[in-house]
């Protein structure tokens, strides 16, 4: 049910917030650089330094429960030391379900509200282990007097405005190039940097007519011939540099004309749409008016039942978060009980287990076994030994009769 009530909160807050986490996670991490849990706790133990994302639980990263559950652990007992209340560090083999909630019960103490199973910071990542650390971070710099400022930034220089301007003026004279790369030619016409130079190379050369000739012998008639013959090729052109500045006053001053002549065209179109803007506007509203005098009472009820249900929320939050903590106390006693009910098992089947019995009885056996087959044993080595005695005693009769025979009397003979 707790889950349910979580999902829903997560869908009420968008679908960013599955992402939120990374940030809570990089904040985190500044927080601790700030704290300086390098040399304090990483040293320390001899781990290597956190990733941005470490405690993020995420399909993209890799994670090792055990080493993040054990790094969870070792920073926040550290982090509720820096704020100022003693917290044994845990070990290895000490209860995941003890730890965790000796960790929430030290949140608690800072104020901060628990609405979620512990269940949820045996993983070691995720969600609800970011915020527990983040908040402890905050208390632990809220300890030593530490508090983010907002950055200065400083003031923007005109470096940017005159690179823009070098680019125009490099753009510009691209275009007066490729303008210089397309010169007029015209027929007939002669060129007055040709002229130049044949008037130079003229004077350069030595005049061949004597210098005291100063008056001419031509007619007028024909030189007037001649000068109309000839008046065509003796046109002067003046190859315009794009360069130049009034190429440019010219050119801005036609654009000028032909901005002025397509405002006045635009400037009653914009006109127009002026008008048939704002009368939709004009129309929207009082639309807008009307409605909303129309919904005013569902509008009302609206807000009251969202008032409702809001306080329906608040009260869904308490009642989960007292079901989660009978829930974890339930698992506790499940636990014990358990443990329990193993022993009472291992006593009364090791009470009830005639095992040991018919093994005596089997070691019985076999020693009665054994003691009639010593008895038998033992009777028939009697029975040699007597037989061994009786051959012996016969044997010492017989030497003694042999020793003690008589000697013969003397008869009649002698």
């Amino acid at each position: 049910m707790a889950d349910d009530g979580r999902r829903g909160d997560e869908d009420d807050r968008g679908p960013g917030a599955a992402h939120q986490v990374f940030v809570v996670m990089e904040c985190l991490l500044e927080k601790l650089k700030v704290l300086n849990y390098e040399e304090e706790v990483l040293a320390k133990h001899n781990m290597k330094n956190l990733s941005r994302h470490y405690f993020v639980s995420s399909p993209y990263l890799a994670s090792n429960p055990g080493e993040q559950y054990y790094m969870f652990t070792i920073i926040a007992s550290w982090l509720i030391n820096m704020a100022g209340r003693p917290f044994a560090e845990p070990q290895e083999y000490d209860e995941p379900n003890a730890t965790v909630s000796n960790i929430l019960a030290e949140l608690r103490a800072f104020g901060a509200k628990v609405d979620f199973p512990p269940s949820k910071l045996k993983s070691g990542s995720g969600e609800y282990v970011c915020l527990v650390l983040d908040r402890l971070a905050e208390e632990a710099l809220r300890r030593r007097g530490f508090s983010f400022r907002r950055p200065n930034y400083p003031t923007e220089t005109t470096e940017e405005e005159s690179l823009i301007e070098d680019d125009a003026e490099l753009t510009l004279s691209k275009v007066e190039e490729e303008m210089i790369e397309e010169p007029d030619e015209e027929e007939n016409v002669m060129d007055l940097e040709a002229l130049k130079l044949r008037t130079a190379h003229t004077e350069a050369e030595p005049s061949s007519k004597p210098d005291d000739i100063l008056e001419s012998t031509v007619d007028a008639a024909e030189w007037n011939l001649e000068v109309e013959r000839v008046l065509p090729q003796l046109k002067v052109t003046i190859r315009t540099d794009n360069k130049d500045w009034r190429i440019h006053v010219d050119q801005m001053h036609q654009h000028r004309d032909g901005i002025k002549s397509s405002l006045k065209e635009a400037k009653s179109y914009l006109d127009k749409l002026q008008e048939d803007i704002g009368k939709t506007l004009e129309k929207v509203s009082s639309r807008e008016k009307y409605i909303n005098n129309q919904l005013e009472h569902l509008i009302q009820e609206y807000r009251s039942a969202q008032a409702k249900l809001s306080e329906v929320k608040e009260r869904y939050r308490q009642a989960s978060g007292g079901v989660t903590e009978k829930t974890r106390v339930l698992a506790e006693i499940s636990e014990e009980l358990e443990k329990v009910k193993q022993e009472m098992e291992e006593k009364g089947s090791s009470m009830s287990d005639g095992a040991p019995v018919v093994k005596i009885k089997q070691s019985l056996t076999k020693l009665k076994q054994e003691i009639v087959r010593i008895d038998v044993r033992i009777g028939v080595v009697q029975h040699t030994l007597l037989q061994a005695k009786l051959k012996e005693k016969s044997n010492m009769t017989r030497d003694m009769h042999a020793t003690s025979i008589p000697e013969p009397a003397a008869g009649p003979f002698t």
